[in-house]
């Protein structure tokens, strides 16, 4: 939840349609409902999905159970979003079906997990390991109940390359707590 700010700041407040792809509970999808028209949550996990719409309600937010890479959906959205979870699907996968589903100038908006590769990755887990000590004292630790893949399949090298041949032109960024993230617009 700490990497949300991320999310919510790429997508243009008042857009349309937002999609999250793998909403889990529902948090993200309703802090989105806040600030745009309509926001479509999908997820596989049934238990999940009836979770987020009892606790998670808005009037513009529709949770569908789906797989996102197939779900036929009937119109492009202004901007996809989605929080570790590409992994769990394929990340080239999942890039490529979010850029199939945003309009011409929409975004795609994308906080993933990567797995280290030593010793490469040595300083980044060392800084990862204090910061998430920092951070389970500081704030407040909220365990998610959806399923979840682990580890990832690719390394996070691996992954800043899926992302520059997806979504050529994409910012890519790695993070200090295991995570990488990109935010892209549809030309």
């Amino acid at each position: 939840m700490h990497y949300y700010p991320l999310v919510l700041d790429a997508v243009a407040a008042g857009s349309g349609r937002v999609l999250e792809v793998g909403c889990g509970e529902g948090y993200l999808a309703r802090q989105l409902a806040e600030k745009v028209a309509h926001v479509t949550a999908i997820d596989v996990d049934p238990p999940i999905v009836e979770f987020a719409r009892a606790t998670n309600p808005a009037p513009n937010i529709d949770y569908v159970l789906g797989d996102f890479l197939t779900y036929p959906f009937d119109e492009p959205f202004h901007a996809a979003v989605a929080v570790t979870v590409l992994h769990q699907m394929g990340t080239a996968a999942g890039l490529q079906r979010m850029k199939e589903v945003v309009r011409p100038g929409g975004t795609v908006a994308v906080v993933g997990l990567a797995r280290s590769r030593f010793p490469a990755d040595l300083p980044y887990d060392a800084a990862g390991a204090v910061a998430t000590r920092v951070h389970r004292l500081t704030k407040p630790f909220a365990e998610t109940y959806a399923p979840k893949v682990w580890p990832p399949a690719e390394t996070f090298a691996e992954a800043r390359r899926i992302v520059a041949d997806v979504l050529p032109g994409a910012r890519y960024r790695r993070h200090v707590m295991w995570r990488w993230s990109t935010v892209w617009t549809k030309p």
